[in-house]
């Protein structure tokens, strides 16, 4: 079998084959949320009434993409926006019971696709894997930044 060094085309490749296929078994599955909304909703439930900017900084998107996010969560009933006492410019966002349970089904079939891509991986392999995909976020950061 030919080495194949295209590092870019498989990480590429491999993540758009995972968001098609997380995304057609959340349908099935009747989650309403994105992967990406699920991702707010779980560090709302983590910390409630965070800010715009925090949720922007720590997911790494910028901010119309957040409000774009946002927007859609908040006409689906599962956030709300208020506003910030400490700043009347800032909007805090909260989630709402609905949004805890989408949460809920949500991170159901997200873990149960966790445990597909582990499947057939050694614990070794594993490990490896994600120090490799760890490595890639701490030497990509560094790099954005500076």
């Amino acid at each position: 079998m030919k080495k194949d060094d295209r590092l870019i085309y498989l990480i590429f490749t491999a993540q758009q084959k995972l968001r098609t296929y997380m995304k057609n078994v959340l349908v099935k599955e009747n989650v309403k949320v994105t992967t990406a909304q699920a991702g707010i909703l779980f560090l709302l439930k983590q910390k409630n009434g965070q800010s715009m900017s925090a949720l922007s900084q720590v997911l790494s998107v910028d901010n119309s993409t957040l409000t774009g996010l946002i927007d859609r969560l908040e006409r689906s009933g599962f956030v709300r926006r208020n506003s910030n006492p400490g700043d009347r410019r800032a909007l805090n966002i909260d989630i709402t019971d609905a949004g805890v349970k989408e949460l809920e089904k949500a991170k159901a079939v997200i873990r149960r696709i966790n445990e597909e891509i582990k499947a057939g991986f050694s614990e070794q392999e594993m490990e490896s894997f994600k120090k490799v995909l760890q490595h890639f976020t701490l030497k990509f950061n560094k790099s954005a930044e500076g």
